[in-house]
């Protein structure tokens, strides 16, 4: 039996009153992962402003990406 199998018997089997606390505490989880993810695209976004480099800001286009990539665009 998976992890997840056994953590949804032991759901199914509690009683319907610790139900809501069982969903706090996922939840509570859920709100970790996502600000993880938050604090890991910030520490991304601070890492290139501290870049010295200064070809940083240079772009190309969506398609010089496309062609660089050997990617076909659709019209």
């Amino acid at each position: 039996m998976s992890e997840r199998e056994q953590a949804k018997q032991i759901i199914d089997n509690l009683p319907e009153y610790k139900i809501g606390n069982i969903l706090l505490f996922l939840k509570g989880v859920q709100f970790d992962d996502d600000m993880e993810d938050d604090l890991y695209c910030e520490k991304l976004v601070q890492d290139y402003m501290n870049n010295p480099d200064p070809g940083k800001a240079e772009t190309i286009t969506l398609e010089e990406l496309a062609k660089r990539e050997g990617i076909g665009l659709c019209n």
